[in-house]
This record gives structure tokens, sequence and C-alpha cells, in this order.
């Protein structure tokens, strides 16, 4: 099958959708398929894939966006392809993969880098009239029904949202999401929906390989892996640390941004030192194996890949129900599932409960049984199953 996979930036060193589009394109090229891998900018180039830089042209990140959409169409018009699947809004595409939920809701949501009632809601207004964010919500719109949420799309802009069978299958990387794309596109018939949780290569993430420390008798480890530390719950874990402050806890944090405002909310909570800032990382294994549990009190997320790795790992993870990658786990069983980032009680009372050895050593096992559920085989195998539906979509009268 020839496969075109559509992004922005292919850098799987920005992890989320950039890795995830990196490690699938090799995952296809590994199974026989033609992979062609089309973005504006690339950091590694994948093993065994064809590579279509389309150039990073234009004064604002609205415009670059704009400017790759017309080289993106002038390419596929030239090229044919049996699937292409986007992961963020293109004018057509048989495969949308939104990993970051629909452009629609990020409007509405305000799911960006803030946190707290009075910023999220700033967020929202920041986002409707942030240029960029309307024009994804525009685009997305177009191709999904016809029409998109917004007004205003620029001179020259082509609607394509019709071509190929009424549309692209949407791919929903849990129910959580494929909840949002029902409500902000109601007329979407149902069999162009398909949910595609998240998967984990399991060859890497393997404990028996990584090797492990003394559990017992060192301070409980609680590790976080994040981009953005203001949504995915960063201050909220340090607010709860602070609470816990006779128990031997110690947060680890690896990821960007510039942390700087976290170490000193750590340092004015009196847990600075138990707060250790790891930066970004390229290999993430080590800082599994080393961890006792994970957490990530995140707003937003449709299905968080850094938990399934933990899980796969077997490393029992407190995170939220407005966490995709939560519908796999069982509160109580494999870490805890909180109500909301909010609910700071929840999460004083879960970093307590992960401080029991012995419960600990369960929701490990437990974790570990999980592994079968997340392999990435069986992912690639539910995704071609999916490709294969979009081209008979293609060929309906």
């Amino acid at each position: 099958m020839r496969v075109a996979l559509v992004i922005l930036h292919a850098d799987p060193a920005k992890g989320g959708a950039e890795r995830y589009t990196f490690d699938l394109a090799e995952g296809l090229a590994r199974r026989g398929h033609e992979v062609t891998l089309i973005a504006s900018t690339f950091g590694p180039r994948p093993a065994g894939v064809a590579c279509v830089e389309l150039g990073e042209r234009g004064v604002t990140r609205l415009g670059r966006y704009w400017r790759f959409l017309d080289e993106l169409d002038r390419h596929l018009d030239r090229r044919t392809y049996d699937v292409v699947h986007a992961m963020l809004p293109v004018r057509r595409c048989d495969v949308y993969h939104p990993h970051a939920g629909v452009a629609a809701e990020a409007i509405e949501s305000g799911h960006t880098k803030h946190a707290g009632v009075v910023k999220r809601e700033l967020a929202r207004v920041g986002n409707r009239v942030n240029l960029k964010r309307r024009a994804f919500a525009r685009v997305e719109g177009e191709l999904l029904n016809g029409k998109g949420p917004l007004p205003g799309p620029p001179p020259g802009y082509r609607e394509r949202g019709e071509e190929a069978g009424g549309g692209p299958v949407v791919l929903c990387l849990s129910e959580y999401v494929k909840g949002t794309v029902r409500k902000h596109y109601p007329g979407l018939a149902e069999d162009r929906l398909a949910t595609l949780f998240n998967a984990v290569d399991l060859k890497k993430f393997d404990p028996a390989k990584a090797g492990t420390r003394d559990r017992a008798t060192d301070a409980v480890v609680g590790l976080m892996v994040a981009q953005d530390f203001e949504r995915k719950g960063l201050r909220e874990a340090i607010v709860a640390l602070s609470r816990v402050k006779e128990l031997p806890i110690k947060l680890r944090v690896v990821g960007r941004p510039d942390p700087a405002a976290y170490v000193e909310l750590a340092r004015s909570l009196r847990v600075g030192e138990p707060v250790d800032f790891a930066g970004p990382q390229r290999d993430v294994l080590g800082f599994y194996a080393d961890a006792d549990f994970f957490v990530l009190p995140t707003r937003h997320d449709p299905c968080s890949l850094v938990v399934l790795e933990a899980l796969a790992m077997g490393v029992p993870v407190i995170s939220t129900k407005q966490n995709g990658a939560c519908e796999i786990m069982t509160d109580g069983v494999h870490g805890f599932v909180l109500e909301s980032a909010d609910d700071a009680e929840g999460l004083v009372g879960a970093m307590r409960a992960m401080c029991d050895h012995e419960r600990r050593g369960r929701m490990r096992e437990a974790c570990l049984a999980l592994r079968p559920k997340l392999a990435y085989d069986a992912h690639l195998d539910t995704l071609i199953e999916i490709y294969e539906r979009a081209v008979l979509r293609k060929r309906e009268p």
C-alpha cells in the first residue's frame, strides 16, 4: 500500500504526534508498505521511508501554515497515494488523526498552556483571536463537514472537504476524543469514526531489559514526562507533594519548557530538593525503570502515550478522567484515576497510597498484565484495516 503521512514538523524529539508519526512511518515500512513522510521540516529521517520536505516558508506561523497547505495540495496533485493520513487539519486526506483533539474543541475549551479557572477563560478568549488556531478550526470544519465553525478563510482558500468519498475517516485516540468529535460535528456519519488507541513499542519499553533499583529501601520516586507542564498538571503535583512532606517522596520531571517558575514554586512550598528537573530527554526508558509511580494530573489529553509507556513498564499511574489513556486502567488497580486536575484531595491521597510498598507491588503486576493490550503490532493491524476501509470509501460512487 502506498501511504503518505502528513505532519507539519517531522521531528520525534518534539514528542507527541511528531514522535508517533516517526515511529509509524518506520513501522509501516517494516511491514513492506511504501511510505512517504511529508512535512515542512525534519529532524532525523526514518529508516526505509521517502521524505518530502515542503519547506517552512512564510513570515508568521499562520502564513507558514497556509503555505504548507498550498504546497501539500500541489504535491498531491502530482503524486498518487492509496491513503493520505494527516496528523493536522489539511484540505484533503483519507484519514484525519487529530492527536491533540479536534481543533474546534481547542477553540471552545481553551486547552492550552494555561491552568486555573481564570486563565482557562482567558485561553478560550485567546484561542478565538489566535489566527492559527482559527485557521486550524476552519480547515478542519471544511474537511469534516463542508463548513468551518469560524468565518474568515484567506484569499484563494480552496474548499476540499467534499472530496474523497464524502470526507476522511476520523481516527479518535480514545472514546473521550470520539465524544468531542460527535459534539462538534454531530452530522458526521458513524462509519467515518474509528477508535485507534495509542500503542507502545514493547521491545523498547521492556522492564526486563531496563533493569531496576531496590524499591523497598529507596525514596519513593514519582515521575512526570511532559512537554506542557501547566496543562499536564505539574503545578498540582508540586502542591500535592508539599502536603505529604512527612513521606519520602521524590518527584522527577522530564521534559520542557523552562521549569524556572516551577523551581520557584517548589522552593516557596519548601519542597525544592525533592523535585528534580531533568530537562528534555531523547531516551526516557531509564526514568521509567527508576520510577515507583507516574503522575500526570492533566486537564486534557486525548490519549497520553507516556501514560501507556509507564503502564507497559509496570509503573502505576496517577492521572485524570480527562486523559483518554486512562480508559485502559481500572481505578485502584493500575493506579488512580482522578475526577479532574482540580481534585487536590484525591491527588494527595493517591500519592500517600503510592508509598505503600506492597500495594505498589500489586499495582505493578496488574500494569504488566496490560502489556498485550498495548502491543504496537496490534495497533498497526487495526490501522491497516482502517486504511483498507478508507480505500473502499474512495471507490464508492
